[in-house]
């Protein structure tokens, strides 16, 4: 995951709407089902959908009242914390 990344989602978010990114994600996951995809395509299909739902997963702590800074820290260290473990 990349923190600029889900960063700049959080932002499309709050200006368009979550529904954009919930569809882009089911497109991006219907296309990981084509047979002749190479392995390097799907590394960067699942980094894609992975920033999708952390961007998704920030937009509810900021919906839940954290701010967007503090969101976006506690997002990376909570996964930070499940790759070490």
């Amino acid at each position: 995951m990349k923190l600029p990344i889900i960063k700049h989602l959080t932002s499309f978010i709050e200006e368009n709407d979550e529904d954009f990114v919930v569809e882009t994600i089911e497109t991006l996951e219907t296309l990981t089902e084509v047979p002749s995809l190479k392995d390097e395509e799907l590394d960067v299909i699942g980094e894609l959908i992975s920033n999708m739902y952390g961007a998704i997963e920030v937009n509810k702590m900021i919906k839940d009242g954290a701010p967007k800074k503090e969101a976006l820290n506690n997002f990376m260290q909570r996964v930070m914390g499940s790759i070490d473990s």
